[in-house]
């Protein structure tokens, strides 16, 4: 029989989990502190953790990080609990080795799935390596702030890739936070003490980044009066951050293919030299369809998408648009200027074809050209009329409460599906509260009220 250790510093949670686990057909041990858990650990067998995060006197990632440290439970699948996810602690959890990161509540039928994946991945796993010290703040990286599922996916995945040296090819649309994610890579793995570099090949002529990328020697060619070192050499022992790698063209795709697969390269009128770097590549083409028309070479894309991480358009993301304008206002404005429920409800409903990049820059905006401290949506006059998320189903009434009331009714209806009926869960994800999108769901007849798990 499985034996699940459930650690959790509220006895309501707690008892819950472990009545729902016997249901399952398992058995449960109960921990209600960290310290509690770990001296269960020591003289227990157990198949599968079921973590929670805050706790008083040890949380969820120090418990994990004993756990991992201790050879009885080093390849014990252990998933993390929150009814407070970040991009921190999700990429923390995920590099420390946990098997997932969940936000409470968890739905029976997500329980159940969760514990048989953990059964299936019972298999001796390598230990990861402490990482040094390093000025990582994942909350501070606009690109990563949201609690959508693409975004949530996202973060683990940084989390489970940052301490390899595996190369990643992230996609997205322009302004979506491709170089945010290459950083956050950076800074969260074991190279975050080495340097970072960031070269978009898009911007550089063709008969020039070969230099820029592998370097020179004095004298040659015309114009080359001192040695240059590249990207490649001074990216050594960090990271490369190759942007707009879909825009080289074919003759340089060969020479980079050569560089990332023997890690050695040949300055220009020099001789060829080691280097020790991490890829990380972007692009905001679709470079399967390029492949197949000629335009960028099979090997490389192969070699270039061993890790993919696709970032998904604002306009896709609906969920985030708010948690993302209230962070960019609050750094802009001194005092911080709020946004009144007007203003919201009008950059919900845009349709920010210049995704992040565009909220940022508007945020930064209003901080400066809004005399008061609450954004009003007349200081949002600049933004277009272009239309939002699903606006294409519009009734055609052209008001502007109805498509608010669609949008709003759409959100509210992915949320709730997201978390299985769960309004709790729904209005933590949405970032209201409960009794608010209780009203909110009985105004648009959306599902039944289920608030327990």
């Amino acid at each position: 029989m499985t034996i699940v250790l459930i650690v959790d510093d509220e006895k309501d949670l707690r008892d819950g989990l472990s009545e729902a686990v016997r249901d399952l057909g398992h058995e449960a041990l109960a921990a209600a502190s960290g310290r509690e858990a770990l001296a269960i650990a020591a003289t227990n067998h157990f198949d599968a953790v079921l973590l929670d995060l805050r706790m008083p006197d040890m949380d969820g990632l120090q418990v994990l990080t004993r756990l991992r440290a201790a050879a009885d439970g080093a390849h014990v699948p252990v998933a993390i609990l929150t009814a407070y996810a970040t991009a921190a602690n999700t990429i923390e959890a995920m590099r420390l080795g946990a098997f997932d990161h969940l936000t409470k509540p968890v739905g029976r039928e997500d329980l159940a799935s969760l514990l048989a994946r953990m059964i299936r991945s019972r298999a001796p796993k390598l230990q990861i390596a402490p990482t040094p010290e390093a000025d990582f703040d994942p909350e501070g990286a606009e690109g990563l702030i949201g609690s959508s599922n693409s975004m949530r996916e996202v973060q683990k995945t940084i989390g489970l890739v940052a301490d390899s040296d595996a190369t990643v090819l992230i996609t997205g649309e322009t302004g979506t936070g491709k170089e945010v994610v290459a950083r956050t890579i950076h800074r969260a793995g074991a190279r975050c003490t080495g340097p970072f570099m960031a070269l978009n090949c898009a911007a550089i002529p063709p008969d020039l980044l070969e230099s820029e990328l592998f370097g020179h020697v004095k004298g040659a060619f015309t114009g080359a009066v001192l040695e240059r070192k590249g990207a490649f050499r001074d990216a050594n022992g960090g990271t490369l951050f190759l942007d707009e790698i879909g825009d080289m063209d074919l003759a340089m795709q060969a020479k980079i293919l050569r560089a990332i697969q023997e890690r050695v390269v040949t300055p220009v009128g020099g001789r060829p030299q080691k280097v020790d770097v991490r890829i990380v590549a972007a692009t905001h083409r679709d470079l399967e369809q390029w492949v197949k028309q000629g335009r960028f070479r099979e090997d490389l894309y192969y070699r270039l998408n061993v890790v993919p991480i696709a970032l998904q358009p604002l306009r896709k993301r609906a969920a985030d648009i708010l948690p993302l304008a209230q962070h960019f206002l609050a750094r802009a404005s001194s005092p911080n200027k709020q946004l009144s429920d007007e203003a919201a409800h009008r950059l919900a409903g845009h349709a920010w074809p210049g995704n992040v990049r565009e909220l940022r820059n508007a945020m930064e905006r209003v901080a400066v050209m809004c005399r008061g401290d609450i954004v009003t949506s007349g200081d949002l006059d600049f933004l277009t009329t272009s239309p939002g998320p699903e606006a294409e189903d519009s009734d055609g009434d052209g008001q502007l409460s109805t498509a608010v009331e669609r949008l709003e009714r759409r959100l509210i209806a992915e949320a709730l599906k997201e978390s299985k009926g769960n309004r709790a869960g729904a209005a933590r994800r949405l970032g209201i509260h409960r009794q608010l999108l209780h009203a909110k769901a009985e105004k648009y007849g959306l599902g039944k009220r289920r608030d327990a798990d």
